[in-house]
């Protein structure tokens, strides 16, 4: 926006008289330059955050030192909205203060004739103009893209404008430094009052403001007039949870569809997957039927393989809760109150919060700011998913930590945590710090018959990339299994492979509310759900009666532990 011509006057500014001043810019562009700035470098130092998340990220990981934590999505998406409007104030300027003709295409005629050096760079900040003007079109345009589910490519052609346009501010600066030296860069710190001329109109600057005003406003209620919602109608007839879409309940109904994006190995390593979304209710138990894309059914989470010295975890990065090969498939869905980008409670950097613990693996913690409760319910293949649980869960204020996690021993998760009650799985290997499962790990209970639970597992191929077995079950029965001994292990042979859950006990309190059943199917799973309207009366249950808005998001992991696809755009629930 920096204006290219430094004679006085040129730009509408008023000329000097007697003495040479320093050039100075008009007020209007000096207020838009420096707006589009700081929002311009807060959508840069919150969208390489978002970028430094991915796991081939490198430039975001570069400047990382700089990048804010902590609920970056919503000043990203702030930042971005505020540029769209700064931008279409700016055109508006332009037209009113008769100042189009500062970047008039005509003078890219400079480049390519006989002219002084301080003209073809002239023209040269011309072009930069131009070119600051499609990248920033673009950049909107995959950035509505992105926010509207859409992944793959369009991530990668977004992250390289962002690099792109870090590239211009640099050249940017070193051509303005070229057409005239340091008085060049110094006047758009020197704001001086516009002089009009006589094919100006009045008030530019306000009218301006007003546009750019009116435009960011027009973006935010279309976009909150075209949220997707889910509607839950009364049945009379309650579906069976068998995994199957044939009751009477669903037929007909047209599901609310999400694009998620940027998880891990879905879709070719696109990281994509729809989700399809079904509700009703009968007046007391509220029915979900979620369908979604996942190339592989995946059940074997962390198993562990006998070698010559001893029992291993098969993982790549178990140690630092960031397992992304051998992993069972999981599901999520979060209610809130709240309609902010995706649910309000996910804050990302190594260590987000100042005086708690980062996540182990450095990406990110969730927890709610003001003190509420999201809902979130989680299913997971191997650990009660295939026996009729979904594990009831929240998103919550931070609570404190254990020494063992200020000393990055242990897992910190922030405000994730189970609702009150216990599960019926536990793991059949000890736990290590980050560094561990490197060597052989201590195995707490081994099988009576290793033949019987081997032969339930279905065909062990350790390529993570092919489904396990329809019916193979990837857990073990503790009543099926002995405590750990020599004489046990001796007689399990070298290169077997045994399961790393195990199943004893009962779901209990409010952590039990959810019953479910899945099933996957050319590429699809399909979950039915269900619980109780008002769940358990508890602050971390969501309450479906009570009349209020209620919105959801919905997570797709394929074979991964927190690498999940997301999307922002909450789903509206109506209750009718």
């Amino acid at each position: 926006m920096v204006q290219p011509d430094i004679e006085a006057g040129a730009d509408g500014a008023e000329p000097s008289r007697g003495r040479p001043r320093l050039p100075r810019t008009d007020l209007g562009t000096f207020l838009l330059h420096w707006s589009m700035a700081i929002a311009m470098v807060l959508a840069m130092i919150t969208g390489f955050r978002i970028a430094w998340d991915g796991a081939n990220a490198v430039f975001s990981r570069l400047v990382a030192p700089i990048l804010l934590q902590g609920d970056v999505w919503t000043i990203h998406f702030y930042a971005a909205l505020t540029m769209f409007g700064l931008a279409s104030a700016y055109l508006v300027y332009l037209n009113r203060a008769a100042l189009t003709g500062r970047n008039a295409l005509a003078r890219l005629r400079l480049l390519v004739v006989e002219a002084p050096a301080r003209l073809k760079w002239q023209a040269f900040n011309v072009s930069m103009h131009w070119g600051f003007y499609l990248l920033t079109l673009a950049m909107m345009a995959t950035g509505i893209l992105l926010y509207l589910g859409w992944g793959g490519l369009v991530v990668d052609i977004h992250a390289a404008l962002a690099i792109a346009l870090v590239a211009y501010l640099v050249i940017h600066i070193v051509g303005h430094f070229m057409q005239g030296g340091w008085q060049q860069l110094l006047r758009i710190f020197l704001p001086a009052r516009l002089v009009a001329g006589p094919l100006a109109k009045p008030r530019p600057l306000l009218a301006a403001l007003a546009i750019g005003a009116i435009a960011s406003i027009a973006i935010a209620a279309m976009d909150l007039g075209t949220r997707d919602r889910l509607v839950a109608p009364k049945i009379a007839v309650a579906p069976v949870l068998d995994g199957e879409l044939d009751d009477p309940a669903w037929k007909g109904m047209v599901p609310a569809r999400v694009r998620t994006q940027q998880g891990f190995n879905l879709a070719g390593g696109r990281g994509e997957s729809l989700v399809e979304i079904r509700a009703a209710h009968d007046g007391d138990t509220i029915y979900f039927a979620f369908r979604w894309q996942d190339p592989t059914r995946s059940l074997k989470r962390l198993p562990v393989i006998k070698r010559a010295d001893g029992w291993h975890l098969l993982h790549n990065h178990a140690d630092i809760a960031d397992e992304s090969a051998y992993y069972e498939d999981k599901f999520a869905v979060l209610f809130a109150r709240t309609d902010a980008f995706g649910g309000g409670v996910t804050h990302l950097g190594p260590k987000p919060l100042d005086t708690l613990p980062g996540a182990l693996n450095g990406r990110g913690l969730h927890y709610t700011t003001d003190g509420s409760y999201a809902d979130m319910w989680q299913w997971k293949a191997s650990r009660g998913g295939h026996l009729g649980k979904v594990d009831d869960m929240h998103f919550g204020p931070p609570y404190p930590a254990n020494a063992r996690q200020q000393a990055g021993t242990e897992r910190y998760s922030a405000g994730y945590l189970q609702d009150p009650g216990k599960a019926f799985y536990a793991y059949n290997y000890k736990g290590e710090p980050p560094g561990g499962y490197r060597g052989p790990v201590t195995v707490p209970r081994l099988p009576k018959d290793y033949r019987a639970i081997v032969a339930r597992m279905g065909t062990i191929n350790l390529d993570v990339n092919v489904s396990d077995d329809e019916g193979a079950q990837w857990w073990m029965f503790e009543a099926e299994t002995l405590p750990y001994s020599a004489e046990l292990d001796a007689a399990i042979p070298v290169g077997t492979v045994l399961p790393g859950v195990i199943i004893g006990g009962t779901y209990e309190g409010d952590r039990a509310d959810v019953s479910a059943a899945p099933k996957w199917k050319d590429g699809w799973w399909t979950l039915e759900a269900k619980r109780s309207l008002k769940g358990s009366g508890s602050k971390f249950d969501i309450d479906f009666t009570e009349g209020k808005p209620v919105y959801l998001w919905v997570s797709v992991f394929d074979h991964n532990q927190t690498r999940h696809t997301r999307h922002v755009r909450g789903v509206r629930l109506d209750i009718r």
